[in-house]
């Protein structure tokens, strides 16, 4: 936790993501990250969330995932927070604490920053979460 904030561009990865910061494989003394979770066995896993939105044009808010595995665990992750409106995609890199194949569900959450009728009638037109090497 002290490495951090990390640059504009993200993080150097150790390992598999290491490609993608070509630049600063060049520089001397580059410091990397692994991105672990808080507790053991501290494994995380990657996922890819794709979420389109239906019904008013455009709120203010938050998109946020939970997700919750056998032994009764839940960890929530934001996926998009500002304007929301129904023509964008949002989407996201999570590394999830909750092993996949301990999932046992995976809920949807908004967070309205203000308070509107409307807000009743946004949705979600689909939600794809994406598992492996990249997510």
């Amino acid at each position: 936790g002290i490495c951090f904030p990390c640059p504009q561009e993200g993080c150097p990865m150790m390992g598999h993501y290491a490609d993608r910061f070509p630049e600063k494989l060049k520089r001397v003394d580059q410091k990397y990250f692994l991105n672990t979770a808080a507790d053991e066995p501290f494994a995380t896993w990657r996922q890819k969330v794709f979420i389109k939105l239906s019904g008013v044009k455009k709120t203010r808010g938050d998109i946020n995932l939970v997700y919750y595995d056998t032994q009764g665990n839940s960890k929530e992750y934001e996926v998009a927070s500002g304007d929301l409106t129904q023509d964008d995609v949002y989407t996201e890199y999570l590394d999830v604490e909750i092993n996949p194949k301990n999932t046992t569900k995976i809920e949807f959450l908004w967070n309205k920053a203000i308070f509107s009728l409307l807000w009743a009638r946004l949705g979600a037109e689909t939600v794809n979460i994406i598992y492996g090497a990249d997510g």
